[in-house]
């Protein structure tokens, strides 16, 4: 098995930003791990589909074990995974607030301690993390607590990272998007959704893999959050 080409890991891989994530490092000719809940096996050999509850620990587990079983090595993960739920706050239910912490935080940080301790066996890596602009700039209208909540701690959990592997490494990164046309947004919402921007039109999903694909490839940027928002987190 040759161990030579890159290796990245993508959670939420089987539609939206994480199907255009695996086809972006395909096409720069990583190998990929994709995993979520309901994606299939993939015909491509370089491309291996792992299907689970990424809030488990043992998803995380079989993800990170196979990952180098298959490959030999991780070089990047991305935390593309995870859910929104826009609701007034006195009306998130427990059920809410439990999806949220599962997916977005334990998510989080299950695969992404395991993926470390391998980056930091092999003395190199990247982690990506996909947040959100709401959680610096809440816009009215779109109520975001549980986001923001949950988010706003991957946000601050990267840049503690960043320090803690400054020396060994591995970088961490996030990348902080506006509102991207996906299939969770109906397409009667996105006249609405567009002019929360300041460039008046919502964001595609290509925008935010090549933001993805920057920090890739930006060996002195660490720590960053990189907002890709049309303008949100500067002003309204």
């Amino acid at each position: 098995m040759s161990t030579e080409r890159k290796v990245a890991i993508v959670t939420g891989g089987s539609q939206g930003i994480g199907a255009g994530l695996v086809k972006a490092f395909r096409d720069r000719n990583y190998r990929v791990v994709a995993t979520s809940r309901s994606i299939r096996p993939s015909s491509d050999p370089d491309i291996l589909a792992i299907a689970g509850d990424i809030s488990d620990p043992a998803t995380a587990e079989k993800v990170v074990r196979e990952a180098v079983a298959r490959f030999g090595r991780i070089d990047t993960l991305v935390n593309n995974a995870g859910i929104f739920i826009a609701k007034p706050f006195t009306e998130y239910t427990a059920e809410d607030f439990a999806s949220k912490i599962a997916t977005n935080v334990a998510g989080f940080f299950h695969i992404t301690q395991r993926a470390a301790a391998q980056m930091l066996s092999q003395g190199s890596g990247h982690i990506v993390s996909i947040t959100t602009s709401l959680t610096d700039n809440p816009v009215a209208g779109v109520p975001s607590v549980l986001a923001n909540l949950t988010k706003g701690g991957i946000n601050s959990a990267t840049k503690s990272l960043a320090i803690e592997y400054a020396t060994r490494g591995i970088r961490v990164n996030a990348v902080s998007p506006g509102i991207i046309t996906t299939p969770m947004h109906p397409a009667e919402t996105h006249e609405f959704l567009a002019g929360l921007h300041p460039v008046k039109r919502m964001g595609e999903i290509r925008d935010i893999v090549e933001a993805v694909l920057y920090l890739e490839s930006a060996s002195f940027v660490t720590g960053e959050i990189l907002h890709v928002d049309g303008g949100q987190s500067a002003g309204h």
